[in-house]
């Protein structure tokens, strides 16, 4: 079962090939653009490609049009009919409607597979995701919540949709900061090396505070610590259990939230390319993209300038023989399509990062291990969270928030407002209704805006029971199972024998955009906005509140027909919002 869109596609594409192929030579515009209509008037579908041809061949795009309309095929696959009729509108558009029977035969035959009319692709990819990526020694911050949740939502839809997803948490483990970080434990705090005295992340970072100021101001400090960061690099064995102990502290604190959040990662951290970085160096050398510069080999890429407009340094070696960021990420760049054949590379990080990534693009096309042609990969950068000030979201204090107390804080809302709502839900069901109706709300809010931009942080109004939020999708999906204990009849039974009969222009309208969730999918992949999934589940909420508006469900004519389109709109609303990271309710 493919996409409405790719038949269109395929037909309208068809019908140039047989009325323009003898005139037109270049294959591109043998090509059709089929688009979904932004008004009903306009029909479901409008293919566009008349314009084009007509100004290419001299001739009235009404004409070109018309020459397409003529050898277009209106029936589906089975034979039937699936076009009910087309237009010329305007300049040469082609608005395009369908038969209601042949979206009813859609419906019937999304409830019956388990993808929900979404297609398996042609060839499975192997798909590398990369997000959140925090630091070792550091709490996750408000600044982390973008990475994780975008990054969390991007792999489930490439897992959904079929491919092989590695999702991958580029934690910063690695670096001078653990020198001193293990030089100061070692010399103020040895048992908590030695795990016989326990300690947690806020403590750790206190450390790693009077660390750096230990660094700056004490030169013999700084002496001992360059030499821990050498003992580490060379795999001393006391180096690397005190390293492996700060590690274990960090890790168990990012798992609270991950948890939390319900994220799954495979840890991935800097130190993982540490032996592979001698040989990228040796690489980049042997093909003459090094350049020495003060001292520091570097990689000078056109294009790329300072501020004052000299030449702007790629540092893949400091003048200390010491390695970078730059050097992990192109070893990083080079294991992901060497060792582990990656077929798309998606790295998420803030808009600050962009020169960075768009600079190791290049170096690794130059260096021979990213070829475009082969292998895609996407920088998918996003904007900051504002507080109501529109500033940085920080604490009363003039702290980054912290991400575990902003989840919980989000958490103690949420159960006030189910507690409002349902006050016979016991104490242990309330607490699950708060973290699924306070996470959930924090992800959808982060998600459903463009993630480019910046959004401002609102616990009242993510929590909010209208508008685009997750509170009103949950509503409306919990609405939806209302309706089906009503009528008290097993779908499944139903889907056996009834079958969906679309009449109402409601019904209708419901029907078609519960057919195009495969289209808005592929949307998302290729441009990576999860925004368009959230406008698509909000836009699916609504169309089902004016169906149920305009069509009684329980008691009518069209009960069993109109309970199956319940039951379309409950599965994919519920993995729409699976694919987001949310969980559902069953009560609201």
């Amino acid at each position: 079962m493919q996409n409405i869109i790719t038949d269109l596609l395929q037909k309208t594409s068809d019908a140039i090939h047989k009325a323009f192929s003898s005139e037109i030579t270049d294959p591109k515009l043998l090509e059709s653009e089929v688009t979904s209509s932004t008004q009903a008037k306009f029909g479901h579908y409008q293919c566009n490609s008349a314009l084009k041809i007509g100004k290419a061949l001299g001739i009235s795009p009404r004409d070109a049009a018309q020459k397409i309309l003529d050898h277009l095929d209106r029936k589906a696959a089975d034979g039937s009919e699936m076009i009910s009729h087309v237009e010329i509108a305007g300049p040469g558009f082609i608005n395009i409607t369908l038969v209601p029977s042949f979206l009813a035969s859609q419906i019937e035959t999304l409830l019956r597979d388990v993808r929900l009319g979404v297609p398996l692709p042609q060839k499975r990819q192997k798909v590398i995701v990369e997000f959140s990526s925090p630091n070792i020694a550091k709490e996750l911050h408000v600044g982390h919540l973008r990475s994780t949740i975008i990054g969390d939502a991007i792999a489930r839809l490439f897992e959904f949709l079929g491919h092989d997803v590695l999702r991958l948490n580029h934690i910063g483990d690695w670096g001078t900061q653990f020198g001193m970080l293990i030089a100061y434990m070692q010399q103020n705090v040895p048992e908590v090396l030695k795990g016989r005295v326990q300690t947690d992340l806020v403590q750790l970072m206190q450390w790693y505070k009077e660390s750096k100021k230990c660094f700056d101001q004490d030169p013999e400090f700084k002496k001992r610590s360059q030499l821990q960061v050498v003992k580490l690099q060379g795999g001393d064995p006391e180096a690397l259990a005190a390293w492996k102990a700060i590690c274990a502290i960090s890790r168990n604190a990012f798992q609270e939230i991950y948890s939390l959040l319900d994220i799954k990662t495979s840890e991935r951290g800097e130190s993982f390319y540490n032996p592979y970085l001698a040989t990228v160096i040796k690489e980049l050398e042997n093909k003459g993209l090094i350049t020495i510069s003060d001292g520091a080999k570097c990689i000078f890429l056109e294009g790329f300038v300072t501020r004052e407009g000299t030449p702007l340094p790629m540092i893949v070696q400091k003048s200390d023989g010491g390695y970078n960021y730059d050097t992990t990420d192109m070893a990083a760049m080079r294991h992901r399509i060497q060792e582990e054949k990656a077929e798309r590379i998606i790295v998420l990080t803030d808009a600050g990062q962009s020169q960075h990534f768009a600079m190791l693009a290049k170096a690794s096309e130059k260096a021979g291990y990213l070829d475009p042609s082969k292998v895609r990969f996407d920088h998918v950068p996003f904007g900051v969270v504002l507080g109501a000030d529109g500033k940085k979201f920080k604490t009363r204090s003039g702290e980054t928030e912290k991400l575990i107390d902003l989840i919980l804080e989000a958490v103690l809302h949420a159960k006030k407002i189910m507690q409002e709502r349902l006050p016979d839900l016991s104490e242990q069901q309330l607490e699950n209704a708060g973290r699924i109706l306070g996470t959930d709300a924090i992800k959808y809010a982060d998600l459903s805006c463009h993630r480019i931009k910046d959004y401002v942080f609102s616990y009242d109004r993510m929590l909010k029971l209208e508008g685009n939020t997750a509170a009103f999708l949950l509503y409306a999906y919990v609405r939806v199972q209302g309706i089906k204990r009503k009528v008290g009849k097993d779908v499944t039974s139903i889907m056996k024998h009834a079958h969906v009969i679309l009449e109402h222009p409601s019904e209708i309208d419901l029907a078609l955009h519960l057919r195009r969730f495969g289209e808005i999918l592929d949307s998302m992949a290729n441009d990576l906005l999860p925004n368009r999934l959230c406008d698509y589940l909000y836009e699916l909420a609504e169309k089902f509140n004016a169906f149920f508006r305009d069509c009684r469900v329980e008691g009518s004519d069209r009960e069993e027909s109109r309970l199956l389109l319940c039951e379309a709109t409950s599965k994919v609303m519920e993995k729409g919002l699976h694919i987001l990271g949310l969980k559902t309710l069953d009560r609201m």
